[in-house]
């Protein structure tokens, strides 16, 4: 998925590593956007039109409708024009150095996906897009699937979407650092006994066109790679897929923060802004493993709206 994945399985059948290895590579085959026999890029081809798909894609489209609904259209999976637009049209490793602007006519329009049993169709002209969210229900699907087959624990990690069950090597909870990407240290390091862990960030996964910095993150607003003035949020929530969606709904938002969305669904989040101020959702203390001495924690954001 354009990442590195790391899987660790404690206990259960010797078979379950390797499962584990073979149903990532299974979930990439039908979810990248990269190639044309997947079923993303079957959806998009036939745009306008009925696509039959598997059961796992139909939970992946399900996911996507609900994540726009519940961001108010922060995050937004037809955003495959404006990605493609800004020079990413290919596997992020394969990009090089110094891509171009490319054409595309393809929109965005979540609001008129339909999902009918086992087919979706998107809107004619639009184009779908999993972006992290593919990779955050990937690794809730594999760690539910080892636990179910026996393993006592897991923690699946698909580029920084980490989600853990049971017990962990040491017999206990799981650790979960969280890396900032101009620090060599782990910023911090949170502490689950099931759960996920998601960051997005505009610090990676970045390139020039013309001169001009472009990152992955796109505005659905705009059709163009986000202006804020967060640069990076990490999420603690059950799900990864939600964690996921949260982190980056932060980050395109920029501040004030709506911590409101997180908690609102039982999760906690930290952000850093560009001048380097970091600050989280007061529910974050309950998951640190140590203090964070630079962190200021913060619901100004809810209090202004419950007082406007």
């Amino acid at each position: 998925m354009g990442s590195d994945a790391h899987v660790i399985v404690v206990g259960g059948p010797r078979s379950l590593a390797r499962e584990a290895e073979h149903r990532i590579a299974d979930l990439e085959r039908r979810w990248t956007r990269f190639d044309e026999h997947s079923e993303v890029s079957a959806l998009t081809r036939h745009a306008g039109s009925p696509v039959v798909v598997s059961p796992e894609t139909r939970e992946l489209v399900e996911r996507a409708i609900t994540a726009w609904q519940m961001t108010r259209g922060r995050f937004d999976p037809t955003v495959l024009g404006a990605l493609v637009r800004a020079g990413y049209d290919r596997s992020f490793e394969q990009l090089g150095p110094t891509p171009t602007d490319h054409e595309s006519t393809l929109t965005t329009d979540a609001a008129s996906i339909e999902v009918v049993d086992n087919t979706v169709r998107l809107p004619a002209g639009t184009g779908f897009d999993p972006g992290g969210i593919g990779k955050g229900l990937a690794a809730d699907i594999v760690v539910d699937e080892l636990r179910a087959a026996g393993a006592e624990g897991v923690c699946v990690n698909l580029g920084g979407d980490v989600r853990v069950e049971g017990s962990s090597p040491a017999g206990d909870g799981w650790t979960v650092a969280i890396e900032y990407p101009e620090r060599s240290a782990a910023l911090a390091r949170i502490g689950l006994a099931r759960g996920a862990v998601a960051t997005s960030t505009t610090l990676r996964r970045r390139w020039h066109v013309n001169g001009e910095l472009r990152h992955h993150l796109i505005d659905p607003v705009t059709g163009r790679p986000a202006r804020t003035d967060v640069t990076f949020a990490t999420v603690v929530a059950g799900h990864a897929w939600m964690a996921e969606v949260l982190a980056k709904a932060l980050v395109l938002h920029g501040t004030p923060m709506p911590y409101d969305l997180v908690v609102s669904h039982g999760a906690a989040a930290l952000t850093i802004d560009r001048d380097g101020r970091t600050a989280a959702s007061p529910e974050l203390a309950t998951y640190l493993a140590g203090a964070l001495p630079d962190i200021v924690y913060t619901d100004a954001f809810t209090r202004r709206a419950n007082a406007s």
